[in-house]
């Protein structure tokens, strides 16, 4: 299971783009956003480190955020994305969801507010995160502690001042190499927080693309954290991070295994999740295939509980593409109390 804390400090910006890059004939565009990095990032630090051959038990998980004297602190304060059933306005949870099967009104279930009836109205969940140690009374949530600060990136020419040209392989048109980067601007005394079985080495990393610099530290699990990720996950429960399930062509809402299992699901629309693959040096790095990734803060309703934490999670329940996604946290999940505690039915006769 996880042992360690890993604290990011930036050290000036970061890298926040990803996508198809400007080219110099056409700088209306701006590249696409990606940011904070997936675990999978974090995980390219650790073969680094330790070469590959090492890390074959790795297992990371985020990303996460918090200010770094609270995760360096005695109670290691950090903040995870904010299930999807509670309801933001103004920075406070106003509402929740619950989930109501089964009753006479609505023989397939619903998600309504626990005295019953939709909601109404418009709420601000995008982008928002509460502490873990709130999660299961969560009150107050916090926005994202960083900003994108686009600008452009170019590569000079070695021995005169412009951008440097280079004619491609298949014509002899020539290319520059100019392009809009998104920086991300992280605020002050505030880092990126991932969780890992495995400690990594204090000191200043390169992390994220485009040669930005970082301060890592890592801190060992407290107690406290150590006992609720060792939580089953039960028949109701909230990701912490996007989870791919499905074989290695396709990408589906839960594992097969659970075919017969999943009463509901309240979730938005999928991420795309894509990573590099290795190879050395010497060798062309390969880009493996588009996946989507069901987003953090997505909640299941089972109708039989999965009693086991999620690290003794079946490999078979993870696409396996050199190591299986559970590798970089896929699917990390904890329990949430979403089950209605009257029917609608009780609560109109009420």
């Amino acid at each position: 299971m996880f042992k360690y804390i890993i604290a990011i400090e930036p050290l000036g910006l970061l890298y926040g783009s990803a996508g198809r890059f400007l080219s110099p004939e056409n700088l209306v565009g701006r590249s696409g956003r990606s940011f904070p990095p997936s675990a999978a990032t974090v995980s390219g630090i650790f073969a680094a480190q330790y070469g590959n051959s090492h890390v074959q038990s790795l297992q990371v998980a985020g990303p996460f955020w918090g200010r770094s004297e609270e995760v360096a602190g005695p109670k290691q304060t950090f903040y995870v994305p904010t299930p999807m059933n509670r309801l933001v306005k103004d920075g406070h949870i106003v509402n929740t969801l619950y989930w109501h099967s089964h009753t006479q009104l609505d023989t397939n279930g619903s998600w309504q507010q626990q005295s019953g009836g939709e909601v109404i109205g418009k709420y601000d969940n995008d982008r928002t995160w509460i502490p873990i140690s709130a999660w299961k009374q969560p009150t107050i949530v916090e926005k994202d502690p960083w900003e994108f600060v686009p600008h452009l990136h170019p590569r000079l020419d070695h021995s005169q001042r412009r951008v440097a040209i280079s004619n491609t392989k298949d014509d002899d048109r020539a290319q520059g190499s100019l392009f809009l980067e998104n920086g991300v601007q992280v605020e002050p005394d505030t880092c990126l927080v991932y969780l890992s079985n495995i400690k990594l080495p204090d000191g200043w990393y390169r992390f994220g693309g485009e040669g930005h610099m970082v301060s890592i530290s890592s801190h060992p699990l407290s107690d406290e954290h150590t006992k609720l990720l060792n939580q089953p996950a039960g028949d109701t429960f909230a990701l912490l991070v996007p989870a791919v399930w499905g074989s290695n062509r396709f990408s589906q809402r839960w594992p097969q295994a659970w075919n017969n299992n999943v009463e509901t699901i309240l979730t938005k629309r999928p991420n795309p999740f894509r990573y590099r693959l290795g190879g050395s040096r010497n060798q062309t790095k390969r880009l493996s295939r588009g996946r989507y990734a069901v987003p953090a803060g997505s909640i299941y309703v089972l109708k039989e509980p999965i009693e086991q934490s999620w690290y003794q999670w079946s490999n078979d329940w993870f696409p396996k593409e050199g190591p299986h996604l559970n590798r970089w946290g896929c699917g990390l999940a904890l329990p949430i109390d979403v089950r209605a505690r009257v029917n609608l039915q009780d609560a109109i006769a009420s």
